[in-house]
C-alpha cells in the first residue's frame, strides 16, 4: 500500500527532546527558537529529513509552528488541526489556534529587553520575518539567523530525498518546456527583471515539464532554479544522481549547495518571491549588492491557469477515479449493512479497500494524500490520519467521512463523501443538508470576472450561518495536474484575494464538525470556465462559472428534501443523472445496478 498506519511520534517524546533543544539554545545564547513545519521550499508536505516539528513535538499536521523559549513551548495551528494537535502533543505544550492567537503576540508577552530570537534562515520567508520584526519593533529583541539546533540534537535525522526526476508528457501539459520558458522570460523582461529565482518545486516541475519522487503523495523534485530573462535559459540546482544527463537538454544542472554562490554572480534586478523564498536567498543577494525585485513567483499564475489539454486530461482522470470511487461506495454500502447486524469494519479496512479500487484502474501512481477515513468522533478531526492505535470500528449511528484522492499521470483528484451508518438522526441530516446546500451554491455560482475566493466563500457558509453554525477551514483550495493536491494561489477562502481565472481548478468542500461526535464534509473539484451568456445579461460584462469535474453519488439518506429549494433539488437530480450517464460502461454489473438506485431522482423512493 501507499499508505501505512504506523505511529511516527508520541506525545511523551516531546518533553525530553525539548529539554535537549533548550540546552542547545542556552549554549548558543538563544532565548527563543522558531520550529516551523516548513522546509526550504515552503512545501505543505515535507520529506522525513525536514519533519522537525513532528519529531520535536509529536504534531504531524501539514501546517503549524512551535515557539520554544527557555521554559515554555507553544504550538500554533489553524482550525483544521486544533483537535488533532491537542491529542498528539504533551500537556506541557500549549496549543493555540491561529489567526486568533499568533506566534508574534505570544512572543511579545514573553521576551524581555535584550532577548535573542533564533530562526533558521532556510525555513522562513522574507514576509514572515518582516512581520515578526514589525511585531517586535521597539522591544529590544534581536532576531538572529542560526544553524538549526534541532538538526544538532536529531542524531538519526534522515538524509535528503533522492527521488528520480522523469519527463511529463507535452501532450498533457499542453505546452512545451521551451514554450513555457520563453513565456516566463518575456514576463520577466516586461517587468524589467534580469533573473528569477524559483524555490517552489511544483513551479520548477511545471516549467520544465518534469515530475519527481522526493515527497510521498506529491510528484515533485526538490531543488531550486534560476531563469534568465534575456534568453529563457534555466539553471537547475538538484543532485545530479536524481536526473539523467540527457533529460533536459540546454538546462545546466548544478549542485544545490552552489546556489548561494551562483546568486552572488547575477546581474540585477533578480526576482524573488517574498512569500515563498527562504529569507537567506534575499540576504545573499543584498549582501552581494545585487538589486532584489520582490515579486510573485512568475510560474504560479501560469501554472494555475490550466491549458485546454490539462483540463481535458483532468476530466479523464476524474472519470477514472470516479469509477473507482463508485465501486468503493458500492462495496462500502454492503459492508455498512453488515455492520448493522454485528459485523466488524474499521477505518483501516476502509482505507485499504479504497486504495485497492484505485489500484485496480491500472493507472494510479500514488494517492494524492493520506486518506482521511474518520468514523464517529474521528470524523470531526478535519485532517484525521488513522493509525494502528487510533483505528476505530464503524458503529451503527455513526457518520463515516472519507476524504481521499489519487495521483494519475493525467490528473490529481480529491473527493470527500460522508455516509450514514444506519438511519441518521435528525441533527445529522439537518447539518448534512446545510453543507450540501453550500456546496450546491458554489457549484452553480456565476460571478463577474475579477472576483476572488473571499468574494464567493460566504455562498458556501450561508446555510450554516443561518443555523448559527460554521466550519474552521477554507471552502476550497487549488489543485494541480499530477502535482500538488493543494496548489496556489487561488483558494475559496475568506483570506484569498487572488481573482479566479478560466482554467483554475479548485475544491468545493464545505463541512460541519461536532467535536467528540461526528463530522460532515462534501467535496467535489471544479474548474473555472467562462459562463454561458444569459438572454437578459449585460453584454459587456464578462462572467465566470464553475464546471464540475467530480462525478460520484452523494448519500441520499442524509438529505432533508423538504428543506431544499426547487433549484437545489434540480441540481442534485441533474448531478446524479450526470453520474449515472458518465459511469455507464465503466462499472461492474453489480455496481451499475447500485448506481441506478442511488442516483434516482430525489422524489423517487428507492
Amino acid at each position: 500500500m501507499y499508505q501505512d498506519f504506523k505511529v511516527s511520534s508520541r506525545p511523551e517524546q516531546g518533553p525530553p527532546r525539548l529539554g535537549e533543544l533548550r540546552a542547545r539554545m542556552a549554549e548558543t545564547g538563544i532565548d527563543a527558537f522558531l520550529v516551523p513545519r516548513a522546509d526550504a521550499h515552503q512545501g505543505e508536505y515535507v520529506a522525513d529529513r525536514d519533519a522537525r516539528l513532528a519529531w520535536l513535538t509529536g504534531f504531524s499536521g501539514s501546517a503549524g509552528m512551535a515557539v520554544v523559549t527557555r521554559d515554555e513551548t507553544a504550538l500554533f495551528v489553524d482550525g483544521r488541526y486544533t483537535i488533532q494537535a491537542r491529542g498528539q502533543v504533551a500537556d506541557e505544550i500549549a496549543v493555540h489556534e491561529i489567526p486568533g492567537r499568533k506566534p508574534a503576540d505570544w512572543l511579545v508577552e514573553r521576551l524581555s529587553a535584550g532577548a535573542v530570537l533564533g530562526f533558521d534562515a532556510w525555513l522562513h520567508t522574507r514576509a514572515e520575518i518582516d512581520r515578526l520584526e514589525a511585531a517586535l519593533a521597539g522591544r529590544d529583541v534581536a532576531l538572529r539567523a542560526i544553524d538549526n539546533p534541532v538538526d544538532a540534537i536529531w542524531t538519526d535525522q534522515p538524509g535528503p530525498p533522492m527521488g528520480r526526476i522523469t519527463a511529463f508528457p507535452d501532450e498533457i501539459a499542453g505546452k512545451t518546456r521551451a514554450g513555457k520558458c520563453a513565456e516566463i522570460a518575456k514576463d520577466l523582461r516586461d517587468a524589467g527583471h534580469a533573473w528569477a529565482v524559483l524555490t517552489l518545486p511544483d513551479s520548477i516541475c511545471w516549467l520544465l515539464n518534469v515530475r519527481g519522487s522526493d515527497i510521498p503523495r506529491i510528484p515533485i523534485a526538490q531543488g531550486f532554479a534560476l531563469v534568465e530573462a534575456a534568453t529563457g535559459e534555466v539553471r537547475l540546482f538538484v543532485h545530479s544522481d536524481k536526473i539523467d544527463a540527457d533529460l533536459l537538454p540546454g538546462v545546466e544542472i548544478l549542485p544545490p549547495e552552489s546556489l548561494n554562490a551562483a546568486l552572488a554572480t547575477l546581474g540585477g534586478p533578480v526576482r524573488l518571491d517574498r512569500d515563498t523564498a527562504p529569507v537567506i536567498l534575499g540576504r545573499t543577494l543584498e549582501e552581494a549588492g545585487i538589486e532584489v525585485a520582490w515579486a510573485t513567483d512568475p510560474c504560479i499564475l501560469p501554472k494555475a491557469r490550466k491549458t485546454d489539454a490539462e483540463i481535458e486530461a483532468s476530466r479523464q482522470a476524474h472519470l477514472r477515479d470516479g469509477a473507482a470511487m463508485c465501486e468503493f461506495l458500492y462495496w462500502l454500502d454492503g459492508r455498512l449493512a453488515d455492520v448493522l447486524v454485528g459485523e466488524r469494519l474499521t477505518e483501516i479496512d476502509v482505507v485499504r479497500a479504497l486504495e485497492r479500487f484505485r489500484r485496480e484502474t491500472g493507472e494510479l501512481r500514488d494517492i494524492s494524500f493520506d486518506t482521511i477515513a474518520g468514523t464517529g468522533p474521528n470524523g470531526a478531526i478535519t485532517h484525521y490520519r488513522v493509525s494502528e492505535e487510533s483505528d476505530r470500528a464503524v458503529s451503527p449511528g455513526d457518520l463515516l467521512l472519507v476524504d481521499s484522492g489519487g495521483q494519475y499521470l493525467d490528473g490529481t483528484t480529491d473527493i470527500t463523501r460522508t455516509m450514514a451508518v444506519g438511519d441518521p438522526d435528525p441533527e445529522q441530516v439537518a447539518a448534512f443538508t446545510r453543507v450540501l446546500q453550500g456546496m450546491i451554491a458554489i457549484s452553480h455560482a456565476r460571478w463577474p470576472k475579477g472576483l476572488a475566493g473571499r468574494d464567493l466563500d460566504a455562498l458556501a457558509r450561508a446555510p450554516l450561518w443561518m443555523a448559527g453554525q460554521d466550519y474552521g477551514h477554507g471552502t476550497g483550495h487549488g489543485v494541480g495536474v499530477f502535482l500538488s493536491v493543494h496548489e496556489g494561489p487561488q483558494r475559496l477562502s475568506r483570506q484569498s484575494e487572488v481573482p479566479f481565472e478560466p482554467g483554475m481548478i479548485v475544491s468545493n468542500e464545505p463541512g460541519y464538525y461536532r467535536e467528540g461526535a461526528w463530522g460532515i464534509r462534501t467535496e467535489n473539484l471544479v474548474v473555472v470556465v467562462e459562463a454561458e451568456p444569459l438572454p437578459d445579461g449585460d453584454a459587456h460584462r464578462e462572467m465566470l462559472a464553475f464546471e464540475t469535474l467530480t462525478w460520484v453519488p452523494i448519500d441520499r439518506r442524509l438529505i432533508d428534501i423538504d428543506t431544499l429549494s426547487p433549484a437545489e433539488r434540480a441540481w442534485i437530480d441533474a448531478y446524479h443523472s450526470g453520474v449515472a450517464n458518465r459511469m455507464a460502461g465503466r462499472l461492474s454489473p453489480e455496481a451499475t445496478e447500485w448506481i441506478g438506485r442511488v442516483t434516482a431522482p430525489l422524489c423517487q423512493v428507492v
